[in-house]
């Protein structure tokens, strides 16, 4: 019988963690791989509205990081999740910016990251993937695969992460459990393999089928919510006994589905080729330590990490290094911080300690070490291969660069998604010149949007790029909130951006309709009013270089 425990503070978290590797000593150089093998850092990613940021608090909860879950929009009596932060965000009712969160769960620690609610900052998404070593996708039991799920999925495979599948909201009426199964496998190439199966139709959730040792778990009437599901193992007779007719549904499907896809295998899951499947409802808590219990037991622990030239590897063992996958300023309005938060590769991080940034080679102070959750913070001492650590007022750090102890390494860079909308940026007030270049400059490192120019346009009228129009929102919001320099906008009509080089702008803007631009990082884009432009040119000019950029090949 589980039964609802004692929940502890906010700082609970951070000192178990902390007491868990007190032991640990680094002499030996044993250390990090041993804190290395007990932690799981995945990420929650779909498509909006599926339940991410409702599934962060619930495993928050059961983590015992917080004492009551939230959910967008405070909807049923809970309240707002705290992992969203900013004011556009709780206004919203969406989440932009990523959360990282971290607790100990069986003796493991767990570093969870929250991704962005909404397909327009999907690109933050995407850096937060190279932060993780395997991903929970949550799929709406109501709606299926949807677009942002398919991108999700490519984007995995391409970063060879493990993806463990949650089917959500099955406390809801939706599609048939075996539809989806089929849905899954015919969208994605990957093998779906049933490990919790629901019990009940989706509106009438039961309980789950264990596959992993064919036992029933038969959740308690009205529990769960903001607090956790009561819920009771029992035998299949047992199980028979109490929920007969409905159970034995379930027993059929699931041996149908474990005939034609198999069962759950560690090696098939990491090697990408075979995704676990558990049902669940996040915002009843239902299904949700179960699905702690096997990403401790199954995600993959963190590894060792192959360097920008592909030809030596920085082993977990190794001297500390990290990446910077997110860069984050306004944080605290009453003091304008600058946060970069860095994925500890190898090593073992130490606050205070003297780290080089391999970008620009110089020294990163570390002073000013947390761990930060939406708009909470809590200081952190040391750190692991798998953590996430937030440093304060990083100047001078950027999203992608490597960060390191002793042996020089460098890993190879983010990848920039490939932009679909564009606008000029002016300041609304002239005489605000020297605002508007640092807040623009500053947006552009921290990857809210793209900045390109031109010396047509001239450096007060630079051209932003994003993936979805709302960055665009965000951009005006911070500029007028934090560097009191509103803007003005005005949407461009270009569609798609190619990479080119110096030695072809030339031939480029001699052609009608395209125009290149130059980013703040000196790379030379390409932009296009529709993919017919774009084709002609391919055809026409074959010999001038037009690189897709990543997100062009995921559809």
């Amino acid at each position: 019988m589980s039964t609802p425990t004692a929940t502890p503070s906010n700082d609970a978290p951070v000192d178990a963690a902390a007491a868990l590797e007190a032991e640990l000593v680094e002499a030996d150089g044993t250390a990090p791989v041993e804190a290395a093998s007990r932690r799981r850092t995945f990420a929650v990613i779909s498509h909006p509205d599926a339940g991410k940021s409702t599934l962060t608090e619930a495993l928050a909860l059961h983590g015992g990081a917080i004492g009551q879950a939230g959910i967008v929009q405070g909807k049923g009596g809970r309240r707002g999740v705290v992992s969203d932060w900013m004011d556009m965000e709780k206004a919203r009712g969406i989440s932009i910016t990523s959360a990282a969160l971290q607790f100990v769960y069986r003796d493991h620690v767990v570093n969870l990251l929250d991704t962005p609610g909404h397909a327009d900052f999907s690109e933050d998404t995407y850096r937060v993937l190279t932060a993780v070593d395997s991903a929970v996708m949550l799929v709406d039991a109501a709606k299926g695969m949807e677009r942002q799920t398919m991108k999700l999925f490519d984007v995995c495979k391409l970063r060879g992460l493990p993806v463990l599948t949650v089917i959500n909201k099955w406390d809801r009426p939706g599609l048939e459990a075996l539809e989806l199964m089929d849905e899954i496998a015919d969208k994605t190439g990957m093998t779906p393999t049933p490990v919790l199966w629901p019990v009940g139709i989706g509106g009438d959730f039961r309980g789950l089928l264990d596959l992993r040792d064919d036992s029933y778990i038969a959740f308690t009437a009205g529990s769960g919510g903001a607090s956790k599901t009561v819920w009771t193992r029992m035998s299949l007779d047992e199980g028979l006994a109490r929920d007969g007719e409905v159970l034995q549904t379930a027993v059929e499907e699931a041996e149908l589905i474990v005939e034609s896809n198999g069962r759950h295998d560690d090696e098939s899951f990491r090697a990408g080729r075979t995704s676990p499947v558990v049902f669940a409802a996040a915002v009843l808590n239902r299904g949700v330590e179960q699905l702690l219990d096997i990403l401790v037991e199954t995600a993959p622990p963190p590894g060792d990490r192959v360097t920008v030239d592909q030809a030596h590897v920085r082993h977990v063992g190794d001297a500390f290094s990290g990446q910077v996958f997110k860069v984050q300023a306004g944080m605290d309005t009453n003091h304008r911080d600058h946060v970069a938060f860095i994925r500890v590769a190898s090593g073992r991080f130490q606050r205070g300690q003297n780290v080089v940034n391999a970008r620009s080679g110089k020294a990163v102070g570390t002073k000013y070490a947390h761990r930060v959750f939406g708009g909470t913070r809590s200081g952190v001492e040391d750190a692991w291969p798998g953590d996430v650590v937030a440093i304060v007022n990083a100047t001078g750090v950027r999203v992608g660069d490597t960060l390191f102890e002793g042996r020089s390494v460098t890993y190879p860079p983010i990848p920039t998604f490939a932009p679909e909308h564009f606008a000029v940026c002016r300041a609304a007030d002239l005489s605000k010149y020297k605002q508007f270049q640092r807040g623009i400059t500053e947006l552009h490192h921290e990857g809210v949007v793209q900045t390109l120019r031109s010396d047509m346009r001239g450096e007060p009228a630079p051209v932003l790029a994003a993936v979805g129009p709302m960055q665009f929102d965000v951009v005006s919001h911070r500029m007028a909130g934090e560097f009191n320099c509103p803007v003005k906008l005005e949407p461009l009509s270009y569609q798609i951006a190619r990479r080119t080089t110096a030695e072809h702008v030339q031939a480029l803007n001699a052609v009608p309709g395209v125009e290149v631009l130059t980013s703040l990082d000196g790379d030379h884009f390409a932009l296009f009013p529709d993919r017919w432009r774009l084709q002609r040119i391919e055809r026409d000019h074959p010999e001038i270089v037009l690189d897709a950029l990543a997100a062009d090949s995921l559809g």
